[in-house]
């Protein structure tokens, strides 16, 4: 079964087809600048050269067309014809309390969908247009949802419930809910298969860090605690995210600058974290070469970021009252050598033992970086959410 896989952005679409007989990728590509005339469609079939092309592209129905016309081009393409792609699977952000894993999309599914946007409106929307865009495309092939959030649904009440007034919780559903479910969900089932060892005996922490952040408690091979919230602000320092903070800061900060709701919503998602702190960039490989040169705002940066993770490392050992794997995963935490580091020179305290020889290497396969004498087994796993939300769609449409 040949299976396409769309993560759709409000002006980006990204796509891999897989073939699931050995679940090999095909193609993948990125549709950038939708709404413009001056799109681009960056195409890589796997054996073939990369193929870009420029052209105008104002919504993702014809996005998606562009992705279908590049797999089945005759030069380009992997596939001889539409029919070959036997099923859909899109990645959607926040799945509420209603999906509390994978499902086929229906009516149903769709306007529950629609129901969630309030609580995800910077990504559930552009999943919507994504969906609409493949059916008007592939009208009669079965497409399923993949829910960053279904993952965390195993979270005790203690620990996804906020100490505000139930009524909220009751009539809004506020509470935590997490992201970076698939990843997290990932890595953890590979740490066990590389250690060769059951899932369900394993205590482990997984940290997925990369523009945005998030670590979870894994137990038994379910999520008991995150740490991203109702939406995906809370938690890590990030990129552009302030993460955790003192909640009456936001009244103060928008009565003394005379701030919109907006205004402050755009402060802590898009111009704080490290740019904030750093002043130069939310790219952790710029922040440390400004460590590197000795800029004292790129190292305070560096600092606190590092502090943050570390902290909720050890905060998550403490709720599972204990710590088998830590794994890092994502663009920071699979390249970083220096942030890893950093933070297991602090962590002693469990046990880990950090080599710094197997830390230093840059591989895009699953890694120990600990010596053989640590208590606790660190792994540097490279995360694959497109390949869980194939399997989940093959799952479904079997």
């Amino acid at each position: 079964m040949k299976i396409l896989v769309i993560n759709a952005g409000s002006s980006s679409l990204k796509y891999q087809l897989y073939d699931m007989t050995d679940e090999s990728v095909l193609a993948k590509g990125l549709v950038e600048r939708i709404g413009m005339d001056s799109s681009i469609l960056t195409h890589k079939p796997t054996g073939k050269e990369e193929y870009t092309e420029v052209s105008e592209i104002l919504e993702h129905t014809t996005a998606i067309r562009k992705v279908l016309n590049a797999l089945t081009d005759a030069e380009h393409g992997v596939i001889s014809s539409i029919s070959e792609i036997e099923a859909v699977g899109h990645r959607v952000v926040h799945g509420g309390e209603i999906f509390k894993q994978s499902a086929l999309i229906t009516p149903e599914a769709k306007s529950e969908i629609r129901r969630l946007f309030d609580l995800a409106p910077l990504h559930n929307p552009p999943s919507m247009m994504g969906i609409k865009a493949a059916e008007a495309n592939m009208p009669n092939v079965p497409q399923t949802v993949i829910f960053d959030t279904s993952f965390h649904q195993t979270m005790p009440e203690k620990a996804y419930m906020y100490a505000i007034p139930r009524v909220l919780y009751n009539k809004y559903k506020v509470r935590r809910y997490g992201a970076h479910g698939t990843s997290h969900d990932f890595v953890s089932k590979e740490a066990a298969k590389f250690l060769g060892r059951p899932l369900e005996d394993l205590k482990t922490i997984t940290c997925h860090i990369g523009n945005g952040g998030s670590i979870t408690a894994v137990k038994g091979g379910v999520s008991v605690d995150t740490s991203m919230g109702m939406t995906p602000l809370e938690g890590l320092m990030m990129g552009t995210r302030s993460g955790d903070l003192d909640p009456a800061i936001v009244p103060y900060v928008m009565n003394k600058e005379e701030l919109t709701v907006n205004e402050v919503n755009s402060m802590l998602n898009k111009h704080s974290g490290l740019l904030a702190i750093s002043g130069i960039s939310s790219d952790m490989r710029e922040i440390e070469a400004g460590m590197e040169k000795g800029e004292a705002n790129s190292t305070l940066a560096f600092e606190m970021y590092e502090y943050r993770l570390r902290k909720y490392i050890g905060s998550y050992a403490a709720a599972m009252n204990g710590v088998d794997v830590i794994v890092f995963t994502a663009g920071v935490g699979e390249n970083s050598s220096v942030l890893r580091k950093r933070v297991l020179e602090q962590l002693t305290f469990l046990g880990i033992e950090l080599d710094d020889s197997l830390n230093a290497i840059r591989s895009g396969e699953p890694r120990r970086i600990t010596t053989a004498n640590s208590k606790v087994e660190v792994l540097v796993i490279p995360t694959n959410e497109e390949l869980v939300i194939a399997r989940d769609t093959f799952r479904l449409v079997q």
